[in-house]
C-alpha cells in the first residue's frame, strides 16, 4: 500500500486554503521549468525564412517578455499561490527541428518556492508563440510543459536524477 500525503492546500474541513508560509524558513529556491511547441513542418520553414519574425515582431522575444511578465504576476492568476519576491527570471527559447524549446528558470529568497512560476511562465511563452504563429495555421501543439527541477524547500527535485 502505498504512502499518502495530505494537499497542503485543502484545511482539515475540505476546503481550500493558502499554505501558511509564516513558520517556513528563508532560503535560495530556485526552479527550472520546460514546454514546447510543435509546428507544423511548413509553418516552421516560413518562421525560419523570416528569421523568426511575424508582423508581430520577433517570436522568441516576445514569447520571453511574455513569460517574464507572467512569472511575475503568477499570484494573480493561480489563486493559492503567494505573491513572491522573485530575484531573477531567466528564460530560453530556442527552435528546434519544428518545435520551439522553452526554458524558464525562476530564483528567489524566500519561504516558499517558485515552481508555480517557472511553470506559468513557460506555458505563457508556449501561448504567445502560438498567437505569434496563428496566421500562418493552427497546425500547432503545446506540450511537455513540467517542472525539471527545484531547489531550496524541505524537498528537492531533479527529473534528471
Amino acid at each position: 500500500m502505498s504512502e499518502t500525503k495530505d494537499l497542503s492546500h485543502i484545511n482539515e474541513k475540505g476546503q481550500a486554503e493558502m499554505v501558511d508560509i509564516t513558520e517556513k524558513e528563508v532560503s535560495d529556491r530556485i526552479a527550472v521549468a520546460s514546454g514546447t511547441v510543435t509546428l507544423a513542418t511548413h509553418m516552421m520553414k516560413a518562421l525560419r525564412e523570416q528569421s523568426f519574425n511575424t508582423k508581430k515582431g520577433s517570436i522568441t522575444q516576445t514569447a520571453i517578455i511574455a513569460g517574464t511578465m507572467a512569472v511575475k504576476r503568477t499570484y494573480d492568476t493561480i489563486p493559492l499561490c503567494h505573491q513572491i519576491p522573485i530575484s531573477s527570471i531567466k528564460f530560453h527559447v530556442e527552435p528546434e527541428g519544428d518545435s520551439f524549446h522553452i526554458q524558464c528558470q525562476v530564483k528567489c529568497t524566500g519561504q516558499t518556492g517558485v515552481e508555480m512560476e517557472a511553470l506559468h511562465g513557460v506555458s505563457v511563452a508556449a501561448l504567445t508563440i502560438y498567437d505569434m504563429c496563428k496566421a500562418l495555421g493552427h497546425e500547432m501543439q503545446i506540450g511537455d510543459i513540467q517542472l525539471e527541477k527545484k531547489s531550496g524547500g524541505k524537498h528537492d527535485f531533479d527529473r534528471a536524477s
